[in-house]
This record gives C-alpha cells, structure tokens and sequence, in this order.
C-alpha cells in the first residue's frame, strides 16, 4: 500500500510539472531572442558603430540572444527608439534619459553609469575656445557666437544654459548667435574652424574629455583649445537606462553582463570606454532628479519667449 502510494505521488508531481512550462518559469530569451540597443550620437556614427562592435558580440555571448544596434543621428532618435519599443535598453546621457523618462511616461529606469579612472561617478560641463583667441573669461563672450551640441545634451545644453541664466549671462540675449551643431565632436571642429567662437562640451578631468578623446583619434591638435568656463559637477554619465516594464530577469541579466565586462571581456570594456573609465556602477532614478527639474525650468523658460 505504501508504495502505491509513493508511486501515486510521483505520478501526480509529474503531472503539475507536465502542466507548467518551465519549472522554474519560461526564460525571458524565449520572449526575447533578439534585442536592440542605442546610443546618443555624441560622437561621429563610423566611431560610434565601430566602439559598439565588440560590446554587442559579448553580450551575446553573455545573454544568450542576438543582439543588434539602433543606429541615430541625433539624441531624439534614441529616445524616440526608447518610448517606440524598438530598442530595450540604451545609453543616454542625464538630460537626454531626464527627455526619455518624461515622454515615456515614467517606462524607463537608469541602472548604471560610468565612472572615471578613480572610480567617481560625475562630469561637468565645460565652454571651450580656440588656444589662441583673446577670450579668457565668459565675460568676454559677449556678442559672440556660440555652440551647443543637442537640445537633449546635459553637458551641450542643458546644464550650461541654465547655469549661464543663473549667472547672469542668459545665453539668447548675451550672444550674437547660438546654434546646435548636432554632437559634441561638431561643436570643437565649429570653434576650430571658426564658425563659432565658443562651444559648450562634456569634460571629466585633466586627461579625460570631449577634446581628449578628439586628440586621442587625430581629430584636432593636441591643445589647440582650452576652457574657460566649468559646471558644478553632474551626475553619472553615461547613463545606462532600460525599459522599466521589461522582465525582471532580463533586467538583471543584462547588468550583470555589463557589470562583469572589465574583466569579462577586457579588449570589448577598452572600445567602449577607452583608458577613461574603471567601471560601470549602480545608479538609481532619485540621482537624476536634479536634471529633470532643470529640464523642466529649460523648457519653461524658453516656451515663455
């Protein structure tokens, strides 16, 4: 009798296995076989394709899924992918992820963001000029021409016209003409080749920046601009964000990998981010709060004109 019964039970614990799918629950690959990411077009697209080459083939190899980039022109096209689902996570600077958060209604998360050398989250923003002019101080900028990168730029725009505001220097009234160049890399060739007198970039410190890493690729000669104006410092940037209503264990897969690259995956770590970074790091949506509110003060300012 005892073992009819043993027998009976184990019968019946096959049957509710038979009827789950997966015991443990259906992977989140068998939904996802394939995702998309995106990055904001900070730098020129055949760089910017290039750097991502090895990073989507680890993380093949790590999530188990194929993996493609989406490529845009302009911040606004990663951010449209973002609200659209056509991309499940991407890189965003803190103004730019501030513009996804808003016109997704609150659907994206940060997860991770870069750090510097020492292992700081933080940059600032920073207004650049030519070496060799007579400008010196923001003073001295007035009725000059000036470049921003994107609307959706933190460092390009964003937290210089605020701040510029806040110190006096209202950027559509202190200069002659103010435009958007479309990246970072477009506004320092701008100054250089004298379409503006002075433009607006992202700098973390003395061997890491926009201008750096410009020299670094034979964009520029090296010191052939120089800053007179710096920001309080930002938030971490990159900003790593993902579509909030995405499985939970894809989430969770898909910051492991990334946090394990450095050693996982050294030579893919090293086109990402070059000798500029140590690690990715931890960050939650309540350390962007302050750019959201200077976003949304941005945009009040400039619909009161």
């Amino acid at each position: 009798m005892a073992r009819r019964w043993i027998l009976w039970g184990v019968v019946l614990w096959m049957g509710i296995l038979l009827n789950v799918p997966n015991a443990r629950g259906a992977s989140w690959q068998e939904k996802y076989p394939a995702l998309q990411f995106s990055r904001i077009s900070s730098e020129n697209e055949a760089d910017r394709v290039a750097r991502d080459r090895r990073l989507l083939t680890y993380l093949e190899r790590a999530l188990g899924v194929k993996m493609k980039a989406h490529q845009a022109t302009e911040y606004a096209g990663t951010i449209e992918a973002l609200r659209s689902g056509k991309v499940e996570f991407a890189v965003l600077g803190p103004a730019s992820y501030a513009a996804a958060w808003e016109i997704t209604g609150g659907n994206v998360e940060p997860f991770l963001a870069g750090t510097d050398k020492a292992g700081n989250l933080g940059y600032y923003s920073v207004i650049s000029v030519k070496q060799e002019s007579a400008f010196q101080a923001l003073a001295d900028l007035k009725g000059k021409t000036f470049a921003f990168a994107d609307p959706n730029s933190t460092s390009g725009y964003l937290v210089p016209s605020f701040y510029l505001r806040k110190q006096g220097y209202p950027p559509d009234v202190f200069f002659g003409k103010t435009g958007f160049s479309g990246s970072h890399e477009n506004s320092i060739l701008a100054v250089l080749n004298g379409t503006y007198d002075a433009a607006a970039t992202w700098w973390n410190d003395e061997n890491y920046s926009n201008v750096s890493r410009m020299e670094s690729k034979g964009m520029i000669p090296k010191g052939s601009t120089r800053v007179i104006w710096k920001s309080p410092r930002l938030p971490g940037d990159p900003v790593w964000v993902i579509i909030k209503s995405l499985p939970a264990e894809m989430k969770a897969d898909i910051k492991a990998a990334l946090l394990a690259m450095p050693t996982g995956d050294p030579a893919a770590w090293k086109d990402l981010v070059g000798d500029s970074s140590q690690s990715l790091k931890e960050v939650s949506h309540s350390e962007y709060l302050d750019i959201i509110e200077i976003r949304k003060q941005n945009l009040k300012e400039r619909r009161g004109k």
